[in-house]
């Protein structure tokens, strides 16, 4: 086994409901069908190395409890390694309730993530970084998360280019706290949401606009549904890749989870942008045409 690929960031109980059309505000009506799974952006994307056949790691946040346990027998299943788990004494493992409508495609996600703290800095120092080629966070708590990326530079100051840690950041969220992980990502993934509120009406404009945000020889991508995906190097060529949905939309819950993980896989294989964009659009677009994941492992996984 490589070094491995360490996701730090959310992980969280999904209760997904199935229906055919989005139920109306204070009615009654009965799913097509109901399942737990392991969700958070840094889990899926875990999940989805895994099933590629990336060796990879969590680190997140745990409260004990039958949750928790579900969720750790998850990871075993998927050969993601645990080991940075930080088991929290106060808070509850959060939990979200997911509506996935099939006559639509969409996904409504509502989640309790009130009281269970984040990783810290200080839980960071245990991390034994010799174990990874890659570390990619999810944007959280952004000022304790930039003291983890100054660990990791320090590390690598040390080593030859081709032995350091690749570090990648996630802004999904339009929080402003988060808007400080821009300059530290050698990989930085901004969404649709963050781009629209600076004002960006497309992947394109989005990457060309963002990309003095970022540090000196950094990538920036920026994923737009059925548009496809953009991003930007060093070279200031834009790069492309179309969308590839599937003949029926079934469930796009964690597609943006999917497409930064066969990304960050192709990357660290040595892959071009051009093919880490087109290999994670084609990912994402057939993930969304079965639910779950597993069947990601079957259509792209290692043989």
């Amino acid at each position: 086994m490589g070094k491995k690929i360490l996701c730090v960031g959310l992980v969280c109980l999904d209760i997904i409901n199935v229906v055919d059309k989005y139920p109306e505000e204070d009615t009654d009506s009965r799913c097509l069908s109901q399942r737990w799974q392991r969700g958070g952006n840094a889990s899926n994307s875990c999940t989805v190395l895994s099933l590629l056949g990336a060796p990879c790691a969590f680190m997140g946040s745990l409260s004990a409890g039958p949750v928790a346990n579900f969720i750790t027998s998850d990871f075993s299943s998927h050969d993601i390694d645990v080991s940075g788990v930080v088991w929290q004494l106060k808070g509850q493992t959060p939990c979200a309730c997911c509506v996935v409508c099939l006559s639509s495609g969409s996904r409504t996600v509502v989640l309790s993530d009130t009281n269970l703290p984040d990783v810290t800095a200080e839980d960071f120092t245990k991390v034994d970084l010799t174990q990874f080629k890659w570390i990619h966070w999810e944007g959280r708590n952004a000022e304790e998360q930039l003291k983890m990326i100054q660990r990791v530079d320090k590390y690598n100051s040390s080593l030859p280019q081709q032995q350091r840690i690749a570090v990648s950041v996630e802004i999904e969220k339009t929080r402003e706290p988060l808007y400080q992980l821009f300059p530290h990502g050698d990989v930085v993934f901004v969404s649709k949401d963050v781009a629209r509120q600076f004002g960006f009406h497309s992947a394109e404009d989005a990457v060309k606009g963002l990309y003095p945000r970022v540090k000196q020889g950094a990538v920036l991508i920026c994923a737009w549904a059925e548009q496809g995906a953009d991003a930007l190097g060093p070279d200031g060529i834009v790069v492309h890749s179309d969308a590839f949905p599937p003949e029926t939309v079934v469930d796009t819950l964690g597609a943006g989870d999917t497409f930064n993980a066969a990304v960050l896989y192709t990357l660290s294989n040595g892959g071009t942008l051009q093919e880490a964009l087109t290999f994670g659009c084609k990912v994402a677009g057939r993930k969304c045409g079965f639910h779950g994941y597993d069947n990601i492992g079957e259509c792209f996984g290692e043989k």
